[in-house]
């Protein structure tokens, strides 16, 4: 029998942004079925939540070099979440607690927990997650739609008029304020997530957390395809769509400088769809120096590079040539390594856009 995690358990992590690759403090809670986290301790709307049915932990994380202590949560849907404990301890108890969540939920019970956020009183009829999957149905579910607003497009959304109205006409409130606490139960679970800036503000606003019947505010469900165009929702900062890929591989390689034909150190991330390939100063963070399109490029393993024994450079060579013709030089630190690089590029370069 598993032990279940008896308190709740929260308190402050560092996680990987999703879109950026920055790391912040965030406030995360341990919930009935994932991990809810939030921009600091007294904010009422999660940033996000991390379903826990069906996950998986890896516990030590290497992918980060200098950083430890770090364990990794890959959910249901392949998507993967890193968190960083600022103390060996502090890791364990996190990892025990959540495999025991994890656990839990695969053999269909939740964990009992003693809340410490339920600022609304629902019927206790109303089981959210079933509620949740219902409005999820593809058929008879809550549509989601591609919206425009603010000079932006938001994919996989809906509004919370049209909540509010699929909730009264499926029967499962009998008027608007009723459907109206339903939906902010939704919210304040997680499981539903406020999209534009009207339903973050709505979201943030007050000692309660409101979800607003209008057509105006935008929501999304927590564990949806959602992304915005022009604009991040995770980091609030303007993103390109190149950064919209799932990460594929990253590591440094050595490349070779355009004009001046010396070598530097460079992290390299590659995305998958849209394929990029971006590259930064291992010393400098977030800012890529520059991006390499991968679409329709071509990838070799090359013994001789013009000028590379100028710079005592030899050995495990590759070259990406894109589709636009431009010619990439880069190093890798041993044989295997560059195979393995040369794949996941041609992997990349055939699928992504």
């Amino acid at each position: 029998r598993v032990m279940e995690p008896q308190e709740i358990r929260e308190g402050y992590l560092v996680k990987k942004g999703t879109v950026l690759n920055s790391w912040k403090a965030v406030w995360v809670v341990l919930s009935d079925d994932g991990m809810e986290f939030y921009k600091k301790k007294t904010d009422h709307s999660p940033k996000g939540m991390i379903p826990l049915k069906g996950a998986t932990l890896l516990t030590p994380c290497q992918d980060f070099g200098k950083r430890t202590l770090v364990f990794k949560i890959t959910t249901d849907k392949k998507q993967d979440h890193f968190f960083q404990a600022s103390h060996v301890e502090e890791r364990e108890f996190w990892v025990k607690d959540i495999k025991r969540a994890i656990i839990c939920l695969q053999g269909g019970k939740k964990f009992a927990r003693k809340s410490t956020r339920r600022s609304i009183r629902l019927p206790d009829t109303v089981n959210l997650t079933e509620l949740y999957t219902l409005m999820k149905d593809q058929d008879d579910g809550v549509k989601e739609l591609k919206l425009e607003q603010d000079n932006r497009v938001f994919n996989h959304c809906f509004t919370g008029a049209t909540v509010v109205e699929w909730l009264i006409s499926n029967e499962k409130a009998r008027n608007r304020p009723e459907a109206l606490m339903l939906a902010t139960g939704l919210l304040n679970e997680g499981f539903l997530q406020p999209a534009g800036d009207l339903a973050k503000d709505g979201a943030e606003a007050g000692e309660q957390t409101a979800f607003l019947d209008q057509t105006k505010a935008l929501y999304y469900f927590a564990d949806s395809g959602f992304f915005c165009e022009g604009y991040s929702s995770d980091e609030d900062v303007l993103v390109k769509e190149e950064f919209r890929g799932n990460i594929i591989k990253q590591g440094c390689l050595l490349k070779q400088g355009h004009r001046r034909k010396n070598w530097k150190v460079r992290k390299f991330i590659l995305r998958d769809d849209p394929a990029f390939m971006h590259y930064y100063d291992p010393s400098k963070g977030d800012d890529p120096l520059g991006s390499i399109h991968l679409r329709g490029s071509v990838v070799t393993a090359v013994e001789y590079v013009p000028d590379a024994k100028k710079y005592d450079i030899d050995g495990n060579l590759f070259e990406i040539i894109t589709s636009d013709e431009v010619h990439y030089f880069l190093q890798a630190a041993t044989g295997e390594e560059r195979k393995e690089w040369i794949k996941a590029i041609q992997a990349v370069s055939k699928s992504g856009k």
